[in-house]
């Protein structure tokens, strides 16, 4: 019977095991559902970046907000989202300084022409005890123009946010910036 035992016993655990596994490599990612997903007017910012994550790393940004040229002035809402290793995925939520930093019609990035703005932003809400609430950083964003898609998000912090200082290029990044 105490063969029997260890051998069911050593059976479910084996099985708890592999669940366990298929749980990890498939689980779900935050995707900041706390953050609307909206459509962008005209005048507003907005962007998203990223891939989706799918395996045990990756990362995924989305932000938008208004814009004020003439007053240089700012609002909005940024999201990113970091997945690393084994570890459970970090999620910080950015609120956007009301001060426009910088802004541009005739930036050029990439070789290609477009809108830029960078602003200001501070961690309102953190899952990473090592980004702590506060920290303030940076965001610019780069809109190509003439139908060209060379589009760029870049978020900068301090150490102490290290970990979620990203560039985002590539075809799965789309933005906003006026004047457009």
């Amino acid at each position: 019977m105490r063969g029997l035992l260890r051998c069911g016993l050593a059976t479910v655990v084996s099985a708890m095991a592999l669940v366990a596994g298929v749980a990890v490599a498939s689980r779900p990612v935050a995707y900041c559902e706390a953050l609307p997903v909206v459509n962008v007017p005209r005048q507003g910012w907005g962007f998203h970046g990223g891939q989706p994550i799918t395996g045990a790393a990756g990362s995924y940004t989305r932000g938008h907000g208004t814009i004020n040229l003439v007053a240089r002035t700012t609002t909005g809402i940024i999201c990113q989202v970091d997945r690393v290793g084994n570890a459970p995925d970090r999620q910080i939520i950015l609120s956007v300084g009301h001060h426009l930093v910088y802004a541009s019609h005739h930036a050029v990035m990439f070789n290609v022409p477009g809108n830029i703005m960078t602003i200001d932003v501070r961690v309102m809400s953190t899952t990473d005890p090592m980004c702590p609430l506060g920290t303030r950083g940076r965001a610019t964003i780069f809109a190509s123009y003439n139908n060209v898609h060379q589009d760029s998000v870049q978020v900068s912090f301090p150490a102490a946010c290290k970990d979620h200082r990203h560039r985002y290029t590539g075809p799965a990044v789309v933005t906003n910036v006026p004047p457009n």
